[in-house]
């Protein structure tokens, strides 16, 4: 069993975020494993605010061996994210992914960083009833299935159930952390947005704070004027923004700051977690809800109609195995191809008015548009209307002579 922990690991690798969790999770493992050698390995995806400042010191100080930050600002934007955005892909109608299409990078890099460093485990701090221990183990399971897996939340000497008990522990080992027993959100943050559980937000019947949104302000301080930009696409992917070409990251980091001083891509909802619970939670993604109407704008316009509808239904599913940590599944990588046939002509330019939380794509340009004006219009030339006498009545004759059944 992958799980199985009887067989003492020698050398694990901990994905480490310098945060409440996987911060008591590093001196816990030097106690449950005397001898055990920690590999820290903290990924860089943009989580900014100087998250990961002296993380390095942060997690030698807490018990680990070797500490590994790597920087995969690009390659999350560019191969996770743009592809999840050319699926389009939303989850129960409105979450746009950012920690779900995080975690298989980050867990990949771990793999990596076993077969470097020679260890012959990984770990994560994920709890019991979430999501990301599903998400952390199927890559795991998917990439190096020879690894043990250390899941301490699954582990029945774990004695740190709660938030409130990691904070103690914490206090009690002497590691710095941002949390208190008063109130305590989690949150995960990285370049495509920020999520927030915890406090009054696990509460449906109360409204969430204000003071929880870090990279987009409240509707009611946003500006009072429209302001107005342009993404172009090449073949489904973003390359520029108000004319400027950008890399993947800086494109987004872009699109964040200008879309979070408008309040634009805040949610809040209960969703449904794959280990079968309702959750609460609160998410900021502005840059990503930006690109996500200008590229649904281009759509329209370039892709027929049996493709389109198809690929709509496609990205119902292709969410859900986002969410549910299958990136590396067969299916998903087999429904990206479908995806990606679908985006070849997807290139053009959008305008966007950015305005009170809203994101509003006014208008869109396509190289290789499929909307003709003179078929779109109301005037009649050049269309033969006794064509469509014919064609109602064949479309229409199995519902016509059930009515006359009846």
């Amino acid at each position: 069993m992958a799980t199985n922990t009887q067989q003492m690991p020698k050398k694990i690798v901990l994905a480490y975020s310098g945060g409440l969790d996987t911060s008591v999770i590093l001196p816990w493992l030097k106690e449950r494993y005397p001898g055990v050698k920690l590999v820290a390995y903290a990924a860089d995806l943009g989580q900014g605010a100087g998250e990961l400042d002296g993380i390095e010191e942060k997690a030698l100080k807490s018990g680990a061996d070797e500490v590994i930050v790597e920087d995969l600002r690009r390659e999350f934007a560019e191969l996770y994210c743009f592809p999840m955005l050319r699926a389009h892909a939303l989850y129960e109608l409105d979450y746009l992914l950012g920690t779900s299409i995080a975690r298989p990078l980050i867990a990949k890099g771990q793999v990596e960083a076993a077969r470097k460093s020679g260890a012959d485990a990984v770990s994560h701090g994920a709890t019991g009833k979430g999501n990301d221990q599903v998400r952390f183990e199927l890559t795991y399971m998917a990439l190096g299935p020879d690894l043990k897996i250390i899941a301490p939340w699954k582990d029945p000497s774990f004695e740190l159930t709660s938030r409130e008990a990691a904070v103690e522990y914490a206090n009690k080992k002497n590691i710095p952390i941002q949390q208190s027993k008063k109130k305590i959100y989690s949150r995960d943050r990285n370049l495509w947005h920020c999520s927030h559980e915890g406090a009054e937000i696990e509460h449906p019947d109360q409204r969430v704070s204000d003071e929880v949104w870090l990279m987009t302000v409240p509707p009611t301080k946003a500006p009072d004027k429209v302001e107005t930009i342009t993404v172009r696409f090449s073949s489904g992917n973003p390359v520029a923004f108000n004319g400027k070409e950008l890399r993947g990251d800086d494109l987004i980091a872009a699109l964040n700051e200008i879309g979070g001083r408008h309040a634009v891509g805040q949610v809040v909802m209960a969703e449904n977690r794959l280990v079968g619970m309702k959750s609460r939670g609160a998410y900021e993604t502005p840059g990503g809800t930006i690109l996500y109407e200008a590229h649904k704008a281009l759509e329209q316009l370039c892709i027929e109609r049996d493709t389109m509808h198809f690929k709509q239904q496609v990205a119902i599913r292709y969410s859900e195995l986002v969410y549910y940590g299958q990136w590396f599944h067969p299916l998903r990588e087999a429904m990206q191809a479908f995806i990606d046939h679908t985006q070849k002509h997807v290139s053009g330019e959008v305008t966007l008015e950015l305005y009170k939380g809203r994101a509003t794509a006014v208008s869109a340009k396509a190289d290789k548009s499929l909307y003709d004006p003179k078929l779109a219009s109301f005037a009649m030339d050049g269309y033969d209307v006794t064509a469509a006498r014919g064609f109602i009545d064949l479309f229409g004759l199995p519902m016509k002579i059930a009515s006359m059944r009846r």
